[in-house]
C-alpha cells in the first residue's frame, strides 16, 4: 500500500474537495463505489485501498499524491529542482544568499513531511557553515540530516557523517573525525556495501586528519584506495576533491611533481564545474606545495590568488587558513614583519574550536618570528599556545616539531630542567609510522 496520511485526515480531506466541487456522495462514488462507503471513508473509519483512493483522486481532479498526503503535485519534484539551484549558489560561492534558500527550502520541505528533501536542505545548509566557519552550526545541520536519513542504507548517510567529521577536523578534533570516517568505511565495506561515490568521500575525506595525526601510511592507504575507486565514480566535483586530498599524500612522501599533477586535475574540474570556493582551495593547495618545492615565488602568487577567491567568496575561516599559509611563505622571503602583521590579522578569526591547527601554526610562526627578533618572552608564549592547541588537536607529527623548538629555546635560556621536559613531551608524541590511537585500520574495499 502506498504512503498516505491516517483515514481520519484523509476522510477529512476527500470530504473537503468534495463539498469545494459541489460534489454529492454518490456522484464520487459511482460506478465503482457505494455512497455509504464514501461517507465511511469520509467519517475516518476505513482505511481506502490504493484503487478507492485513486478512483475517488481521478474524479476529484488531483493526483494521488495530493489526496493521499495534502501535497501538491509535483511538489518534490520542484522542491529537488529548487534544492539543485540553491547548491548552484553555493558552488558560485554565494554561501549566504545559498544558506537563506536552503532556510526557505527546509520549511517548506518541512510542512509538506518530506524527510528526503529535509536532508538534502540540511546537508546545503551545513555546507554552507562550513564555509563560513559556524563550525558548531554546521554540525547541528549535519546532525539533523542524518537523523532524517536514519532509515536510509548506510551509503546514504554518508555525506551527514562526512560532514560531521569535517567540522569536528577543522575545530581541531582529529582523533574523533578520523573514529567517525572510519567506523562508516568498516560498515560499508565490512557489509560489502560496494558504493564508488559513498567510499570515495569517505577515503578523501580521511587523508587530511591521518596527515595531521601523523599517520602517514594510513592516508597513503587511503590514497590509494580513492585512486582505484574514481574510474567508477560518475560525479566529477567528488572526483576533484579526491585529487585535492590525494595531493597532500604525495607532496608528504616527497613527489611534489605529481602532486601539483594531481592538483591541476582537480583544477581544471573545479573551473568546468564552476566550483569557486573548492578552485580557491586548489590555488592554495598549489601554493602549498610549491613552498614545500622551495618555489617561494610560485607559492606566493597561488596563495594570494586563493586570498582573493576566498575573500570574494566569504569563505572566512578557509581565507584566514590560507593567511597563515602565505605567512609562513613571506618569512621565508625575509618578509618577516609583513608576515607577522598578516598573522596578527587572522589570529582572532581562530580559536581551540575553531582552525586549531592553523591556530597552532600561527602561533608556532610568530614564536619563530620573536626569536629572531630576541624576544624570547613573546616566542615563548607563542610556542606554548600553539602547544596546548595541538595537544588538544592530538596532532602528534607537529607536537614533536614544536616541543624541539620550544625545548630549544628554553634551553638557550638557561631553563635545562624545563627544555628537558619540553624534548621528553615532544619524543612521548612521537607515532608508530601508519598508525593512530584507534586500533586497527578498516576494513578494506572489494576492489
Amino acid at each position: 500500500m502506498r504512503e498516505r496520511d491516517d483515514p481520519e485526515t484523509v476522510g477529512r480531506r476527500v470530504q473537503r474537495l468534495r463539498a469545494d466541487r459541489g460534489l454529492t456522495q454518490r456522484q464520487l462514488a459511482e460506478p465503482a463505489y457505494t455512497p455509504a462507503y464514501i461517507s465511511t471513508l469520509e467519517a475516518g473509519r476505513v482505511r481506502a485501498s490504493d484503487e478507492a483512493l485513486g478512483h475517488i483522486a481521478r474524479r476529484l481532479g488531483v493526483s494521488f499524491e495530493e489526496l493521499a498526503l495534502g501535497r501538491p503535485a509535483h511538489l518534490a519534484t520542484d522542491l529537488r529542482l529548487r534544492l539543485t539551484e540553491a547548491r548552484r549558489t553555493l558552488a558560485d560561492g554565494r554561501a549566504e544568499e545559498a544558506a537563506r534558500r536552503y532556510t526557505e527550502l527546509l520549511a517548506e520541505a518541512e510542512s509538506h513531511g518530506l524527510p528526503g528533501e529535509q536532508a538534502t536542505a540540511l546537508l546545503g545548509l551545513g555546507e554552507c557553515a562550513l564555509e563560513t566557519g559556524e563550525l558548531a552550526s554546521a554540525h547541528a545541520h549535519f546532525e539533523r540530516a542524518e537523523g532524517h536519513l536514519a532509515d536510509a542504507s548506510p551509503a546514504a548517510r554518508v555525506p551527514a557523517v562526512r560532514g560531521r567529521a569535517v567540522a569536528h577536523y577543522l575545530a581541531g578534533e582529529l582523533r574523533y573525525a578520523v573514529y567517525l570516517l572510519e567506523s562508516t568505511l568498516d560498515e560499508l565495506n565490512r557489509g560489502g556495501l560496494h558504493d564508488p561515490d559513498a567510499l570515495l568521500l569517505l577515503y578523501a575525506s580521511v587523508i587530511g586528519p591521518y596527515l595531521d595525526m601523523g599517520a602517514h601510511a594510513r592516508a597513503a592507504q587511503a590514497a590509494e584506495f580513492a585512486l582505484a575507486l574514481a574510474p567508477q565514480v560518475g560525479d566529477p566535483a567528488l572526483v576533484a576533491r579526491m585529487h585535492r586530498s590525494v595531493a597532500r599524500t604525495l607532496l608528504a612522501e616527497g613527489r611534489p611533481a605529481e602532486a601539483d599533477a594531481s592538483l591541476a586535475k582537480a583544477a581544471e574540474l573545479y573551473r568546468q564545474l564552476q566550483l569557486r570556493t573548492e578552485l580557491a582551495n586548489c590555488h592554495w593547495m598549489r601554493g602549498y606545495v610549491h613552498a614545500q618545492n622551495g618555489e617561494l615565488d610560485a607559492a606566493e602568487a597561488e596563495l594570494r590568488q586563493a586570498l582573493a577567491m576566498l575573500s570574494e567568496t566569504r569563505a572566512a575561516l578557509y581565507r584566514s587558513q590560507a593567511a597563515v599559509e602565505l605567512a609562513d611563505v613571506l618569512h621565508r622571503q625575509g618578509r618577516s614583519a609583513e608576515a607577522a602583521d598578516l598573522l596578527e590579522g587572522v589570529l582572532g578569526d581562530f580559536s581551540s574550536e575553531r582552525g586549531a591547527m592553523h591556530a597552532a601554526a600561527a602561533h608556532r610562526l610568530l614564536g619563530i618570528i620573536a626569536e629572531d627578533t630576541r624576544d624570547t618572552e613573546s616566542a615563548e608564549e607563542h610556542y606554548v599556545r600553539a602547544l596546548s592547541l595541538l595537544e588538544r588537536a592530538g596532532a602528534a607529527g607537529d607536537l614533536a616539531d614544536l616541543c624541539r623548538l620550544l625545548g630549544d629555546l628554553l634551553r638557550r635560556t638557561g631553563r635545562t630542567e624545563a627544555a628537558l621536559d619540553a624534548y621528553r613531551t615532544g619524543l612521548g608524541h612521537r607515532t608508530t609510522p601508519g598508525t593512530t590511537t584507534l586500533g586497527p585500520a578498516p576494513a578494506q574495499p572489494p576492489l
